[in-house]
């Protein structure tokens, strides 16, 4: 069985619950989403109608952090829960920043349909000897490290950046992110950046919206992707200490905003929070 046709198989075996990662892939203006995920999405945009532009906020902060990332030297990534892929994928927009093609991504998931899909896109659209897509699971660190290793794309040797992008807010407390964090931080070479990000519950404009937001997360209790909403408060614990770069822990469209961000005259109204920080 080649890979492609493994993945398609694992598509068709994962369709019983709606899938975080096809209901983001369904409010960017993707196809990889089935009717399961289009009517919960659906129903959870009935009560926070602007959840799709959260979504979107997500996707251009990963775009404008990899760029930056860039340019500041770093030539490996690392991809944790990266979904499925839709447009302006790491490699993509890193290869954008560098013409010269020498930059390096692994992409790790742990929902098979995930990974399935990565799997396709990439047989299509990358390099192999540069990018690859592995199944590990971010909360067993020591086992996701291994596989990454095992790549031979990416070299713990040198800096990296890790990218934990609109992941936090679907592993729960209970689950101890912190530690996972712990972990990798303690991997990664000197000169490494971090860019995490995930949605917040901090200063609704309205006790309705306080309630809309809460209605959201016991929705997603019926998902693949159960969701705990955090402050900047609790949120900045996952950077540990480790240097923020400027402009620091805010919210996402105020990081580096473009022509395109969405909410950038209003970024607390993006409900998204995020940051870049550097290992001494």
């Amino acid at each position: 069985m080649t890979d492609r046709d493994k993945a398609l198989r694992d598509i068709e075996g994962s369709l019983d619950r709606p899938s975080a990662a096809r209901v983001y892939d369904y409010f960017l203006g993707g196809t990889m989403n089935y009717a399961i995920d289009r009517a919960f999405a659906q129903k959870v945009r009935a009560v926070v109608p602007l959840l799709p532009d959260y979504m979107r906020t997500s996707r251009q902060f990963l775009r404008r952090t990899v760029r930056r990332c860039v340019e500041l030297g770093v030539r490996q990534f690392v991809d944790v829960g990266s979904g499925l892929p839709t447009a302006g994928n790491v490699h993509e927009v890193a290869d954008e920043v560098r013409p010269e093609h020498d930059v390096r991504v692994v992409y790790v998931d742990n929902e098979p349909i995930a990974l399935a899909h990565s799997t396709l896109l990439l047989a299509e659209s990358a390099d192999p000897l540069r990018h690859k897509a592995i199944a590990a699971d971010f909360l067993r660190p020591a086992e996701m490290w291994e596989r990454v290793a095992e790549t031979g794309v990416i070299d713990l040797g040198q800096p990296l950046a890790l990218v934990v992008n609109a992941v936090l807010h679907f592993i729960r407390d209970s689950d101890r992110p912190e530690a996972a964090l712990d972990h990798c931080r303690a991997v990664l070479a000197p000169g490494s950046l971090i860019v995490l990000s995930q949605m917040t519950n901090e200063n609704p404009r309205t006790e309705q919206e306080r309630d809309n937001l809460a209605a959201l997360v016991a929705y997603y209790d019926g998902t693949t992707n159960p969701a705990q909403l955090r402050t900047r408060e609790e949120f900045a614990r996952f950077f540990d200490g480790w240097e923020l770069l400027s402009p620091g822990l805010v919210y996402a469209p105020a990081w580096y905003p473009d022509e395109t961000t969405v909410f950038a005259d209003a970024p607390s109204e993006s409900r998204v929070i995020g940051g870049v920080a550097r290992k001494p």
